[in-house]
């Protein structure tokens, strides 16, 4: 009971949490860690032990999924080179400069767990960057920061567990771990891939014979990234990277024809549990931070001189990988900058201060629940019996960079975006009326093309006349995509709105088809799809109420 009790106050602090945001000027993570420090104290006493396998397992899986599953995948193709650069390139390079900076400020630390610890510092948190600018970031650079967390939680992971393997045994190869590494993220990915279209054609299968019902389907999606985490560990593969690829694989499977009451749903579910997730995750960090401070205090009859070191250790490592990280990205973008100019091609970000944009990119780079959660599975003992060189010191000084990350940018975040230009909203939904148009077009060349004969007279006139109300209708909604909105008339006779009931029912069916087909090749990238199939949802739903 106790148990129960204790998830039941997180619940509750998470969902008060996010109201009291509103009435505090601080951001949401932050005031969950405070919060979950405050719980954590002896007074209050909640204390919640923190198994790493099982919260890598619980949170880590469907957090990747949905950020997988939402990616515009045209965005990720055209921002793929700057994307493995920072979750890739990056990460390896923050793992040289960062481990042997360690190494020489713990020289106690052995150069292996030193590197354990720079690699575990590698991933970033893209969910606590949009917590802090409050959708202010502009959208090619939140996609960069969303699609380097995607790829980085894994690299960073995998390196993690190879530095550890070193620290552990002694031994390392290079030349093992970099293909091990291949090995592990290509396995990854394909069995992510792999699963996520097993469910796509077993969905489709249930669909053909007429289990419609939403609640399963819901509840395939919700178990589809823990079983390709799970799959992919078994098999001593990159399961948070499986756990992506199924979310990106799925998010262009999910396109079935009759699964509007399923999508709404499915959509609901996610965002519920995307929210109660990443709150928890916060909560726990806050309440695991007692805990540290005792572990690396001990019985030491003075706590400063303890505290004071692992303080100014923290700001050491911090300071250092912001610095790689700064360079690194300043680096590439001049780089990038002549090489585009070289071929002829604008350059990405035309006009803007590389500086400003370089900063922006290195303080969106926080640390989050992955570092967490990979450094609090440091083993306790090593292969010979003795005990981890200086592991609750390494943890509270990863602990400590995870907060300053979050309190600096929180602060400086703010402050750089207004140097930045702001995305063209009106070229947006410029593009947005356009492919609705499209789709419109297509409703209307469906009615026309429709030769469906009425029984008898009186059904012909009905007919005639609703069809000509769905077009001129539909003439409204095209005409308002390039200019205002039109008053709508519904008060018909009971056998005309059975047929306009019918008619709108296949209309908003060809507009979705027209969509798919826009999809498939590659007119529209998945932002614009999402837009306009959620209207597209729910119109019918609303029909479907009717």
């Amino acid at each position: 009971m106790q148990l129960l009790y204790t998830i039941l106050i997180m619940l509750l602090v998470v969902s008060g949490t996010r109201i009291s945001a509103q009435f505090i000027p601080l951001p949401l993570p932050i005031l969950q860690i405070l919060i979950g420090a405050l719980l954590a104290i002896p007074v209050l006493g909640l204390h919640v032990r923190l198994d790493p396998e099982l919260f890598l397992l619980l949170f880590i899986p469907p957090l990747l999924f949905v950020d997988g599953w939402r990616m515009p995948k045209g965005q990720f193709r055209k921002l793929r080179m700057p994307i493995l650069f920072l979750a890739f390139a990056l990460v390896f390079f923050t793992i040289l400069g960062a481990g042997y900076f360690i190494h020489w400020l713990l020289p106690q630390v052995p150069l292996a767990a030193c590197f354990a610890l720079a690699a575990v510092l590698s991933p970033t948190d893209a969910v606590a960057v949009s917590a802090i600018t409050h959708g202010r970031l502009p959208s090619t650079l939140n996609n960069l920061l969303q699609g380097e967390a995607l790829m980085n939680d894994a690299s960073g992971l995998v390196a993690f567990k190879f530095a550890v393997a070193a620290t552990l045994t002694g031994m390392f190869s290079f030349a093992d771990a970099s293909l091990q590494f291949v090995l592990v993220a290509v396995g990854g990915l394909l069995i992510g891939m792999a699963l996520s279209y097993l469910l796509g054609r077993m969905r489709a299968w249930m669909i053909a014979r007429g289990w419609e019902e939403p609640a399963p389907h819901v509840l395939l999606m919700l178990l589809l990234p823990f079983a390709a985490y799970v799959a992919a560990e078994h098999l001593g593969l990159s399961g948070i990277l499986s756990a992506v690829a199924a979310g990106m694989m799925q998010s262009r499977l999910d396109l079935l024809p009759r699964q509007t009451t399923t999508r709404l749903l499915n959509r609901g579910v996610w965002a519920m549990l995307e929210f109660t997730f990443n709150g928890l995750i916060f909560l726990l960090l806050g309440l695991q931070l007692p805990d540290i401070i005792k572990a690396v205090i001990g019985e030491h009859s003075d706590p400063w001189q303890l505290l004071w070191p692992a303080l100014c250790y923290v700001l050491a490592v911090y300071a250092v990988l912001m610095a790689l990280r700064f360079a690194w990205v300043y680096s590439y973008w001049r780089t990038s900058g002549m090489l585009r100019r070289w071929r002829g091609k604008p350059t990405r970000f035309a006009g803007q201060s590389r500086v400003a944009l370089t900063a922006v990119l290195t303080l969106g780079g926080v640390r989050g629940a992955v570092t967490l959660a990979g450094v609090m599975s440091l083993p306790l003992l090593l292969n010979s019996g003795d005990a981890f060189p200086e592991r609750d010191l390494l943890i509270l000084i990863a602990a400590g960079v995870i907060l300053l990350s979050l309190l600096i940018a929180s602060v400086a975040l703010p402050r750089l975006l207004p140097l930045l230009p702001e995305d063209n909203v009106a070229l947006h939904e410029s593009e947005l009326n356009r492919h609705r148009a499209q789709v419109l077009q297509a409703a209307i060349r469906a009615l026309e093309a429709d030769n469906e004969k009425a029984a008898d007279a009186e059904g012909a006139i009905a007919m005639a006349e609703v069809r000509a109300k769905l077009m001129n209708e539909y003439r409204d909604l095209l005409e308002r995509t390039r200019t205002s909105d039109a008053q709508e008339s519904r008060d018909y006779q009971h056998q005309a709105d059975q047929l306009e009931h019918r008619l709108r029912l296949q209309a908003l069916r060809t507009q979705r088809l027209e969509l798919y087909r826009m999809r498939k090749e590659h007119q529209l990238d998945d932002d614009i799809l999402a837009d306009i199939l959620r209207d597209l949802d729910n119109a019918e739903a609303r029909l479907l109420k009717r």
